[in-house]
Protein backbone atom coordinates (compact mmCIF):
# COMPACT_ATOMS: atom_id res chain seq x y z
CA UNK A 1 0.00 0.00 0.00
CA UNK A 2 1.24 3.49 -0.83
CA UNK A 3 2.61 5.44 2.10
CA UNK A 4 2.24 9.18 2.58
CA UNK A 5 6.02 9.48 2.23
CA UNK A 6 5.95 7.76 -1.17
CA UNK A 7 3.17 10.04 -2.39
CA UNK A 8 5.04 13.14 -1.23
CA UNK A 9 8.29 12.01 -2.86
CA UNK A 10 6.65 10.98 -6.15
CA UNK A 11 3.21 12.66 -6.29
CA UNK A 12 2.92 12.76 -10.07
CA UNK A 13 4.10 9.18 -10.54
CA UNK A 14 1.56 8.08 -7.92
CA UNK A 15 -1.23 9.97 -9.66
CA UNK A 16 -0.34 8.63 -13.10
CA UNK A 17 -0.18 5.05 -11.79
CA UNK A 18 -3.56 5.49 -10.08
CA UNK A 19 -5.18 6.91 -13.22
CA UNK A 20 -3.90 4.09 -15.41
CA UNK A 21 -4.86 1.47 -12.81
CA UNK A 22 -8.38 2.91 -12.70
CA UNK A 23 -8.63 2.62 -16.50
CA UNK A 24 -7.62 -1.04 -16.35
CA UNK A 25 -9.79 -1.83 -13.31
CA UNK A 26 -12.99 -0.12 -14.43
CA UNK A 27 -14.20 -2.88 -16.81
CA UNK A 28 -13.98 -5.38 -13.95
CA UNK A 29 -15.78 -3.13 -11.44
CA UNK A 30 -18.40 -1.43 -13.63
CA UNK A 31 -21.01 -4.12 -12.99
CA UNK A 32 -20.75 -3.71 -9.22
CA UNK A 33 -22.14 -0.73 -7.31
CA UNK A 34 -19.59 -1.27 -4.55
CA UNK A 35 -16.79 -1.53 -7.11
CA UNK A 36 -17.76 1.74 -8.77
CA UNK A 37 -18.04 3.44 -5.39
CA UNK A 38 -14.64 2.24 -4.20
CA UNK A 39 -12.98 3.17 -7.49
CA UNK A 40 -14.55 6.64 -7.56
CA UNK A 41 -13.65 7.52 -3.98
CA UNK A 42 -10.10 6.16 -4.22
CA UNK A 43 -9.60 8.07 -7.45
CA UNK A 44 -10.42 11.40 -5.83
CA UNK A 45 -8.39 10.57 -2.71
CA UNK A 46 -5.28 9.78 -4.74
CA UNK A 47 -5.71 12.93 -6.80
CA UNK A 48 -6.02 15.03 -3.65
CA UNK A 49 -2.98 13.36 -2.10
CA UNK A 50 -0.87 13.91 -5.19
CA UNK A 51 -1.97 17.51 -5.73
CA UNK A 52 -1.26 18.39 -2.10
CA UNK A 53 2.42 17.60 -2.75
CA UNK A 54 3.03 19.75 -5.84
CA UNK A 55 3.87 23.05 -4.16
CA UNK A 56 0.38 24.45 -3.61
CA UNK A 57 -0.05 27.58 -1.54
CA UNK A 58 -2.26 27.36 1.57
CA UNK A 59 -5.11 29.03 -0.33
CA UNK A 60 -4.76 26.60 -3.23
CA UNK A 61 -4.65 23.65 -0.83
CA UNK A 62 -7.87 24.89 0.76
CA UNK A 63 -9.44 25.23 -2.70
CA UNK A 64 -8.38 21.68 -3.63
CA UNK A 65 -9.91 20.25 -0.47
CA UNK A 66 -13.07 22.36 -0.85
CA UNK A 67 -13.56 21.00 -4.36
CA UNK A 68 -12.32 17.48 -3.65
CA UNK A 69 -14.49 16.56 -0.65
CA UNK A 70 -17.90 17.23 -2.30
CA UNK A 71 -16.56 15.65 -5.49
CA UNK A 72 -15.74 12.50 -3.55
CA UNK A 73 -19.24 12.47 -2.05
CA UNK A 74 -20.78 12.80 -5.51
CA UNK A 75 -18.54 10.03 -6.87
CA UNK A 76 -20.04 7.76 -4.23
CA UNK A 77 -23.56 8.99 -4.90
CA UNK A 78 -23.22 8.55 -8.66
CA UNK A 79 -22.09 4.96 -8.17
CA UNK A 80 -25.42 4.31 -6.43
CA UNK A 81 -27.50 6.07 -9.10
CA UNK A 82 -25.50 6.04 -12.34
CA UNK A 83 -28.58 6.49 -14.54
CA UNK A 84 -30.25 9.33 -12.63
CA UNK A 85 -29.85 12.44 -14.76
CA UNK A 86 -29.72 15.06 -12.01
CA UNK A 87 -27.17 13.03 -10.05
CA UNK A 88 -24.97 12.66 -13.14
CA UNK A 89 -25.31 16.38 -13.87
CA UNK A 90 -24.46 17.43 -10.30
CA UNK A 91 -21.53 15.03 -10.24
CA UNK A 92 -20.20 16.51 -13.48
CA UNK A 93 -20.69 20.05 -12.11
CA UNK A 94 -18.28 19.15 -9.30
CA UNK A 95 -15.87 16.83 -11.14
CA UNK A 96 -15.19 19.19 -14.06
CA UNK A 97 -13.93 22.15 -11.98
CA UNK A 98 -12.09 19.78 -9.64
CA UNK A 99 -10.17 18.14 -12.47
CA UNK A 100 -9.70 21.54 -14.08
CA UNK A 101 -8.06 22.82 -10.91
CA UNK A 102 -5.91 19.69 -10.67
CA UNK A 103 -4.80 20.19 -14.29
CA UNK A 104 -3.84 23.78 -13.51
CA UNK A 105 -1.88 22.68 -10.43
CA UNK A 106 -0.01 19.97 -12.32
CA UNK A 107 0.87 22.20 -15.28
CA UNK A 108 2.01 24.99 -12.96
CA UNK A 109 4.17 22.41 -11.20
CA UNK A 110 5.76 21.59 -14.56
CA UNK A 111 6.52 25.25 -15.29
CA UNK A 112 7.70 26.34 -11.85
CA UNK A 113 11.44 26.20 -12.67
CA UNK A 114 13.96 25.38 -15.39
CA UNK A 115 15.00 22.02 -13.95
CA UNK A 116 13.37 18.73 -14.93
CA UNK A 117 13.05 16.21 -12.12
CA UNK A 118 11.95 12.62 -12.55
CA UNK A 119 8.61 13.35 -10.95
CA UNK A 120 8.01 16.27 -13.29
CA UNK A 121 8.37 13.91 -16.24
CA UNK A 122 5.65 11.73 -14.71
CA UNK A 123 3.61 14.90 -14.16
CA UNK A 124 3.49 15.38 -17.93
CA UNK A 125 1.53 12.13 -18.28
CA UNK A 126 -0.47 12.63 -15.07
CA UNK A 127 -1.73 16.06 -16.12
CA UNK A 128 -2.70 14.66 -19.51
CA UNK A 129 -4.85 11.92 -17.97
CA UNK A 130 -6.47 14.43 -15.60
CA UNK A 131 -7.52 16.61 -18.54
CA UNK A 132 -9.03 13.55 -20.23
CA UNK A 133 -10.95 12.68 -17.07
CA UNK A 134 -12.34 16.20 -16.80
CA UNK A 135 -13.62 16.21 -20.38
CA UNK A 136 -15.24 12.79 -19.87
CA UNK A 137 -17.36 14.25 -17.06
CA UNK A 138 -18.13 17.25 -19.26
CA UNK A 139 -19.37 14.88 -21.96
CA UNK A 140 -21.57 13.16 -19.38
CA UNK A 141 -23.16 16.52 -18.56
CA UNK A 142 -23.61 17.36 -22.23
CA UNK A 143 -25.56 14.19 -22.99
CA UNK A 144 -27.84 14.84 -19.99
CA UNK A 145 -28.52 18.43 -21.02
CA UNK A 146 -28.89 17.60 -24.72
CA UNK A 147 -30.09 13.99 -25.07
CA UNK A 148 -28.82 12.30 -28.21
CA UNK A 149 -25.61 14.36 -28.26
CA UNK A 150 -23.62 11.20 -28.99
CA UNK A 151 -26.35 9.23 -30.71
CA UNK A 152 -27.47 6.55 -28.27
CA UNK A 153 -26.91 7.20 -24.57
CA UNK A 154 -23.28 6.33 -23.85
CA UNK A 155 -22.04 4.90 -20.52
CA UNK A 156 -19.42 6.90 -18.67
CA UNK A 157 -16.49 4.61 -19.50
CA UNK A 158 -17.24 4.95 -23.21
CA UNK A 159 -17.23 8.73 -22.76
CA UNK A 160 -13.83 8.42 -21.09
CA UNK A 161 -12.64 6.40 -24.08
CA UNK A 162 -13.93 9.13 -26.42
CA UNK A 163 -12.11 11.73 -24.32
CA UNK A 164 -8.78 9.91 -24.54
CA UNK A 165 -9.11 9.32 -28.28
CA UNK A 166 -10.02 12.97 -28.84
CA UNK A 167 -7.23 14.36 -26.66
CA UNK A 168 -4.65 12.12 -28.36
CA UNK A 169 -6.12 12.79 -31.84
CA UNK A 170 -6.33 9.07 -32.60
CA UNK A 171 -10.07 9.08 -33.32
CA UNK A 172 -10.62 5.45 -32.35
CA UNK A 173 -14.04 5.82 -30.70
CA UNK A 174 -16.84 3.91 -32.44
CA UNK A 175 -19.31 6.76 -31.88
CA UNK A 176 -19.11 10.48 -32.52
CA UNK A 177 -20.72 13.73 -31.39
CA UNK A 178 -23.96 14.26 -33.26
CA UNK A 179 -25.52 17.46 -31.92
CA UNK A 180 -23.83 20.89 -32.18
CA UNK A 181 -23.22 21.32 -28.43
CA UNK A 182 -21.40 18.00 -28.22
CA UNK A 183 -19.33 18.82 -31.28
CA UNK A 184 -18.35 22.17 -29.76
CA UNK A 185 -17.05 20.49 -26.60
CA UNK A 186 -15.17 17.87 -28.61
CA UNK A 187 -13.52 20.62 -30.64
CA UNK A 188 -12.42 22.32 -27.43
CA UNK A 189 -10.76 19.09 -26.30
CA UNK A 190 -9.05 18.71 -29.65
CA UNK A 191 -7.58 22.21 -29.27
CA UNK A 192 -6.53 21.38 -25.69
CA UNK A 193 -4.76 18.25 -26.89
CA UNK A 194 -2.83 20.10 -29.57
CA UNK A 195 -1.82 22.91 -27.20
CA UNK A 196 -0.78 20.42 -24.53
CA UNK A 197 1.67 18.72 -26.88
CA UNK A 198 2.87 22.02 -28.36
CA UNK A 199 3.42 23.78 -25.05
CA UNK A 200 3.85 21.33 -22.20
CA UNK A 201 5.43 18.29 -23.84
CA UNK A 202 7.66 20.35 -26.12
CA UNK A 203 8.92 22.42 -23.17
CA UNK A 204 9.70 19.36 -21.06
CA UNK A 205 11.57 17.71 -23.93
CA UNK A 206 13.52 20.90 -24.59
CA UNK A 207 14.52 21.27 -20.92
CA UNK A 208 15.52 17.61 -20.71
CA UNK A 209 17.72 17.94 -23.81
CA UNK A 210 19.30 21.13 -22.51
CA UNK A 211 20.09 19.52 -19.17
CA UNK A 212 21.72 16.57 -20.93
Amino acid sequence: MLSIRTVRRHPSATLLAAQLTAVLAYPFLDGSTAGRAILGVLQVLVVLSAVSAVRLSPAETWAAVSLGVPTMVMALWESLAPNTDWVVLLSAALHVPFYGFVSYAMIRYLFHDEDVSGDELFATGAAFTVVAWGFAYLYAAVQVLWPGSFGDHQPWFDLLFLSFTTLTSTGLADFAPVLPHARSVVMMEQVAGVFYVALVVARMVGLAIRRR
